[in-house]
């Protein structure tokens, strides 16, 4: 069975204008959502995760960045080319994101039942106020909150890190929108939340058979929830595979040292833990050739000088990398 594709982005270039000049934060990052899966993007922090995300929901700032190319079909339609009204029937209603922290996406001034309220405002109008009201609660208990009808009358400095997590999600899924995009879900939230809020995701897209973007540093959250995967650095993918391909045979140096530095208790107490040596290089000044090559061990002249592109080594697995064979 071939897997339907509900999000394609292809060949996506981002820059952003700064006091030292233009810097591209993302450069030609193609990947491909699939109807009721997960896919996890992973990199380190600055690789252009978010900016991706962000760039799909067309909620990247203004004017100091912009699409320079590239395309992200969903539905026929290519999102980056949408009309602004058009793409205010998407975002929420067709594709909803949970922000990496709650306290800055919700409203301080407003309470948590005023918020859920308005998404339904804006998108079915056509329901009286108490069946939004209604709508609403329901939405705030189906993801695991107690007391719904308290919590929708509370503002969000009321309610702990992971309640306001939830709330987010509450908020994301109320339209039962056919892609989320979760940017660092777990982020400050302590380890029994972080299990709580993966696994509540999780349930839910199941339940509804929704795609999800799902973004995160940690490599151990994409093994337990994703079905395919993205490894990016320095605003290119350097590796790409289903989950379980990608951790029995990573392939690129930059995957492999990701892998390597993971903490074990398989590995004897007290030892040193391995590092990926060096520094993630600037976006003001980019090496020529493989962004990588600073930092691989297994570089070499051509990585210097040119760029390698993405080649696949398997079914569904590719890199860019000029020395690894498959």
């Amino acid at each position: 069975m071939v897997d339907q594709i509900v999000l394609d982005v292809s060949d996506l270039v981002i820059e952003f204008n700064t006091e030292s000049g233009v810097v591209r934060a993302v450069e030609q990052v193609d990947f491909q959502l699939k109807k009721g899966k997960i896919l996890g993007v992973a990199g380190e922090s600055g690789c252009g995760k978010s900016v991706t995300a962000l760039s799909i929901m067309r909620l990247l700032p203004k004017p100091v960045s912009r699409i320079v190319q590239g395309s992200a079909i969903f539905n026929n339609q290519n999102i980056f080319t949408l009309p602004i009204n058009d793409m205010h029937h998407i975002r929420g209603r067709k594709i909803s994101m949970i922000f990496q922290e709650p306290m800055t996406a919700l409203n301080p001034v407003h309470s948590i039942g005023k918020q859920m309220i308005e998404i339904y405002r804006l998108h079915f109008s056509e329901l009286s106020f108490d069946e939004m009201t209604t709508a609403a609660v329901k939405m705030v208990e189906k993801v695991g909150i107690p007391d719904p009808d308290k919590v929708m009358k509370k503002y969000p400095h009321q309610l702990s890190g992971g309640m306001r997590q939830r709330v987010m999600i509450a908020m994301a899924l109320a339209c039962e929108p056919d892609i989320l995009i979760a940017d660092e879900p777990t982020t400050a939230l302590d380890v029994t939340v972080q299990a709580q809020i993966l696994s509540l995701i999780k349930s839910l897209q199941r339940k509804s058979e929704m795609s999800v973007i799902l973004i995160t540093h940690d490599l151990g959250v994409i093994a337990q929830n994703c079905d395919d995967v993205v490894i990016m650095y320095a605003g290119r993918i350097a590796e790409r595979a289903e989950v379980t391909d990608l951790f029995k045979y990573p392939k690129h140096p930059y995957t492999k040292g990701l892998l390597t530095s993971i903490p074990s208790l398989a590995k004897e107490p007290k030892t040193i833990l391995p590092t990926i040596k060096g520094n993630v290089p600037s976006l003001l000044d980019m090496p020529e050739g493989c962004r990588f090559e600073g930092r691989c061990p297994l570089v070499e002249d051509i990585c210097r000088k040119i760029v390698p592109k993405e080649r696949s080594i398997g079914r569904n697995h590719t890199i860019a990398c000029h020395i690894v064979d498959a």
